[in-house]
């Protein structure tokens, strides 16, 4: 396996929200990455996210957001939970961004909410936003692999960490996850 994504901690977090904050298309762009920060989204995923599947009629963002097999990686389909933190997110970019039709892309460059992003152009996003902040080895897998330790972290059962992931193998969700000489610590206080 090569090498992984780096794991953001809260001064990284920090810095990306506070240069997305000062750069054009904050709300949007803020709302991209805690879609992978809060809710482990691939850039895939986040590319191919309509309005209709994050919001309802009402305009309420929904608890879950279902992703088709073509979304997702491996082509089985899976259910993305949205955290009230990420919901509140969503909510925050789609009232500062106001859709103009359910089947548009929820996110869209100035190419038009047709079309949207594509997963390769999600990935540079987040390439030229860690570059930018000085943040050495972070990819578009980062706010996913940050979503999954931080779960581990907190002591998340690891077979809800893999469903939360979409993974159908244990194995793979443990090679998302980073430990620590702090969380090695902490575990041995738990005897």
């Amino acid at each position: 396996m090569g090498k992984q994504a780096k794991v953001l901690d809260a001064k990284d977090v920090k810095r990306v929200l506070q240069f997305i904050s000062a750069n054009n298309h904050a709300a949007r762009n803020r709302a991209i990455f805690m879609c992978s920060f809060l809710g482990g989204m691939r850039a895939c995923e986040i590319a191919s996210l309509q309005v209709i599947d994050a919001v309802d009629n009402d305009g309420t963002v929904r608890n879950e957001i279902y992703l088709s097999p073509i979304a997702t990686k491996g082509s089985k389909g899976r259910n993305v939970y949205v955290s009230s933190k990420l919901r509140q997110e969503i909510q925050r970019y789609i009232a500062a961004v106001p859709p103009t039709h359910s089947h548009n892309k929820l996110f869209y460059s100035q190419k038009g909410a047709i079309a949207g992003f594509s997963p390769n152009t999600i990935t540079q996003l987040f390439g030229q936003i860690y570059k930018a902040v000085g943040i050495d080895s972070a990819s578009s897998h980062s706010g996913r692999r940050t979503f999954l330790t931080a779960l581990a972290e907190k002591g998340v059962n690891v077979r809800v960490i893999m469903q939360l992931a979409g993974h159908r193998s244990m194995a793979t969700t443990q090679r998302y996850i980073e430990t620590s000489p702090e969380m090695i610590r902490r575990a041995l206080e738990l005897v």
